[in-house]
């Protein structure tokens, strides 16, 4: 795998990368799971462009501002490179359709599932949609990946494991792979896109 690859990994933040605890309102409350610094790290020794993207919709809400967000997404870059990892880039979108005050109440187009955080990844990075990969712990996740024809992995980490056991019934997507953690998807990621 070359820089030149045309194709890369998004990756949700709470409960992908980090703890689920709900809105993040303080960082001392962003946690590290436990196996995400080795599963990015994966990633990054293939030369694989590893992104995030983060529905923060905690700043519509009036929960916190968009300062705590980005210093939320440095101390997670600081945490990961201290470990030997490293995010390319970090995308969040704080928007929510329904609550708040403008500029945050808006029906945008960078809310997951929308695809605009995807579609801004693939131009900075010059990315092809379709050969890319998209982690996650919600099915909402797949949904994200589908929507632009990339593989939707579910991690059971975060609601991973309860949307599986309890709501995959219902589900209208299905994900392409699931994993156990950030690491076995990694591991499955970088042995799937040698047959692509």
């Amino acid at each position: 795998m070359t820089q030149s690859a045309k194709w890369g990994v998004f990756l949700d933040r709470d409960g992908t990368v980090t703890e689920e605890v709900g809105y993040v309102n303080h960082p001392s409350r962003l946690r590290l799971i436990a196996s995400a610094a080795e599963g990015i790290r994966l990633l990054n020794r293939a030369s694989v462009p590893v992104l995030l993207a983060t529905n923060q919709a905690g700043v519509a809400r009036g929960y916190f501002t968009e300062d705590l967000v980005r210093e939320n997404l440095d101390r997670l870059q600081e945490m990961l490179g201290r470990l030997g990892a490293r995010l390319d880039a970090l995308y969040y979108c704080p928007h929510h359709p329904s609550v708040g005050a403008p500029p945050y109440r808006q029906a945008c187009d960078c809310r997951k599932p929308k695809p605009g955080m995807l579609l801004r990844g693939a131009r900075e990075f010059d990315l092809e949609l379709t050969r890319c990969y998209v982690l996650g712990d919600k099915i909402g996740d797949v949904a994200f990946a589908h929507s632009v024809g990339a593989k939707g992995v579910l991690v059971l980490t975060g609601y991973g494991l309860g949307e599986y056991t309890y709501q995959r019934q219902g589900w209208t997507e299905q994900p392409d792979f699931m994993a156990e953690d950030l690491v076995s998807a990694a591991e499955w990621i970088l042995k799937d896109a040698q047959g692509r």
